[in-house]
């Protein structure tokens, strides 16, 4: 039987208040268990988009479902308990005295009870390899752990979907590899907006590019990151692995 997909949008169209048109008629599904590189240039609409995942933004027109429920001011708190969203810049989640008090805050909202925060703290931090850190602050942190923890926070959360947006910006290699090692480990659904080419090449199995807020290209990934002349009428480039392998 066909069953819904996990997260999609239809028809969905976004303006800021000034009037910038962001989104233009989106339509996008992501079925269980698909990593999905969501590619474009800068100010192409990837993170309005994401923010759109789990009603952090609401579309001006069209509508965002998860599992099949449209996202609604009935149904934000369960979109958001299934659709977990990593900002690019890890303080922006990040705001409590020590890691566990940042890491037990998403679950201790939602109304769990001490000792089940207390696993599901230890699981995501075990998950991110920085169990060892739980008592330090946050914010003495190196970026590259700053960007784990804030992982960690939407983790311990249990969500069906995990929604990125440039998970490995700014990263030094060892950070960056940590990091794709990371996602690659994870049993979860991935939407992950990303300029780092490379990552889209090794993680993801299917691409999408959005430009000027709409979807200008959706498919396998390995087709997608080997089209050079797509790619370029996007600002994008093929992957360096890719340039390598063929």
């Amino acid at each position: 039987m066909e069953t819904h997909p996990i997260l999609e949008f239809t028809g969905v169209s976004y303006a800021y208040p000034d009037g910038t048109q962001a989104l233009r008629e989106v339509d996008l599904a992501i079925r269980a268990g698909e990593r999905v590189a969501l590619l474009g240039p800068n100010g192409a609409g990837k993170s309005t988009l994401m923010l759109h995942a789990n009603g952090v933004l609401r579309a001006s027109t069209g509508t965002v479902a998860v599992a099949g429920v449209p996202v609604t001011d009935a149904t934000v708190c369960d979109a958001r308990r299934r659709v977990g969203l990593v900002f690019q810049d890890p303080d922006d989640q990040l705001f409590m005295t020590s890691v566990f008090e940042d890491v037990a805050f998403g679950p201790l909202m939602a109304g769990l009870d001490a000792h089940e925060v207390e696993h599901r703290v230890h699981e995501a931090l075990h998950a991110v390899g920085l169990a060892d850190l739980a008592s330090k602050s946050s914010h003495r942190l190196s970026f590259g752990q700053k960007k784990r923890v804030a992982l960690a926070t939407v983790l311990s959360m249990r969500p069906d979907v995990l929604v990125l947006d440039e998970p490995t910006s700014n990263l030094d290699p060892r950070s960056r590899r940590q990091m794709l090692d990371l996602l690659t480990s994870l049993d979860a659904t991935l939407l992950v907006a990303t300029h780092d080419m490379d990552l889209a090449w090794d993680l993801a199995d299917r691409a999408v590019i959005i430009d000027d807020g709409r979807v200008a290209a959706d498919g396998p990934a390995r087709e997608v990151l080997t089209d050079r002349a797509l790619l370029e009428g996007h600002g994008l480039e093929v992957p360096h692995a890719a340039r390598c392998s063929s």
